[in-house]
């Protein structure tokens, strides 16, 4: 079977080295040396001066939320991603309101946020969807101009280097997910990047229940990771160039068998992608079908990733229209891509694309 996606996994003599290390020092959580020792490492591959490592992405967004004080209010989002981008928004007691999406990058349309802003609006939440940038000018200009924090959801971005310098660190606070289907990973957690130092201050607190050993100075919740998950995070970080170059080889070979096939995402000019995803855009939900019967019946497995647009979630108490998202959710699909995906299954699962449309 072909999966979508399969999760790299470093030699195992190196990740038992530090295991043994971890159990023999006794010391598997709670701000451990190798939580500490990724962290810095992450900074470093990142440029960026602040970043907290966490359990996982959806709390990063939650943390994100929580340390601009966004309660009870309402976060401008996008309808086209996986649902924990409103789910935290929701669970965190806001209320998302959804501007549509670009039909060329999937992500956000910044010409239409400022006027879905309200005295109720607390926050903007855009996606670099797939690992390609949101319009993140137009929308660090519209924050400015209305006093509103902009937060990334840069779970896919990790890697993708936009204008000379990480797609990470734009915005007030950007946050990543390391789960074990994303090109660089920890099995389960994620990251907060913050660009203000009170904002790194308060979120650092935050994430350990709000304490300092006996001195509680503020309502805190356990958002921190463990010894164990940055290990596997030390062990993937230095194959994550070679990884990268593996994914970027297969996409090319996608791009030489489909491109006349079918749609892709364009990608800005000053964009070096970290090859996350590969996204495939059908002429209609029956040729999306169509595709996808074809392919399962050879034990291939795509994804239909975003579906539904979250603006359609059905526990949603308010429904709000967005055309060009319902309309990309209902074509798009993601074949698999992984670094060890042979150029021969390339080929196979195209030529199936390819017969299964025409």
């Amino acid at each position: 079977m072909i999966n979508v996606t399969k999760t790299f996994v470093p030699p195992v003599e190196e990740y038992i080295k530090y295991v043994s290390a971890i159990l023999e020092s006794n010391w598997l959580t709670n701000q451990g040396p190798y939580v500490l020792e990724l962290e810095s490492c992450l900074k470093q591959y990142l440029g960026t001066p602040n970043l907290n490592f966490v359990g996982n992405g959806t709390i990063a967004l939650q943390l994100a939320l929580r340390t601009l004080d966004l309660l009870d209010g309402e976060i401008i989002t996008t309808p086209f991603s996986y649902v924990a981008t409103v789910s935290s928004i929701l669970w965190e007691r806001c209320k998302p309101v959804f501007v549509d999406i670009e039909s060329n990058t999937f992500c956000i349309d910044a010409s239409q946020i400022e006027e879905a802003i309200s005295s109720k609006t607390r926050a903007i939440m855009g996606v670099h969807v797939y690992g390609y940038p949101c319009d993140i000018h137009a929308i660090d200009e519209i924050g400015k101009k209305n006093n509103l924090p902009v937060i990334y959801d840069g779970a896919h971005a990790f890697g993708c280097i936009y204008q000379g310098k990480s797609l990470l660190s734009y915005g007030t606070i950007t946050t990543c997910s390391f789960h074990a289907t994303k090109l660089f990973h920890t099995v389960e957690g994620g990251c907060v990047i913050t660009h203000d130092q009170n904002n790194y201050d308060k979120l650092s607190l935050m994430l350990r229940f709000g304490h300092n050993n006996d001195d509680h100075i503020r309502l805190g919740i356990n958002g921190k990771n463990s010894e164990l998950h940055a290990a596997m995070g030390l062990c993937n970080l230095k194959y994550i160039t070679d990884i990268i170059a593996k994914r970027k080889a297969i996409s090319c070979r996608y791009d030489q068998l489909l491109g006349g096939t079918v749609q892709l995402p364009i990608s800005p000019a000053e964009l070096e992608y970290n090859y996350a995803y590969y996204p495939i855009l059908l002429k209609d939900e029956s040729s999306l079908l169509a595709v996808k019967e074809a392919l399962n019946s050879r034990q291939i497995c795509p994804r239909r990733y975003f579906y539904p647009s979250l603006n359609r979630l059905p526990y949603l108490i308010e429904k709000q229209s967005c055309p060009v998202s319902e309309n990309i959710a209902s074509r798009v699909l993601c074949l698999p891509l992984y670094a060890d995906l042979s150029i021969e299954d390339v080929e196979l699962i195209s030529s199936i694309v390819n017969e299964a449309v025409h």
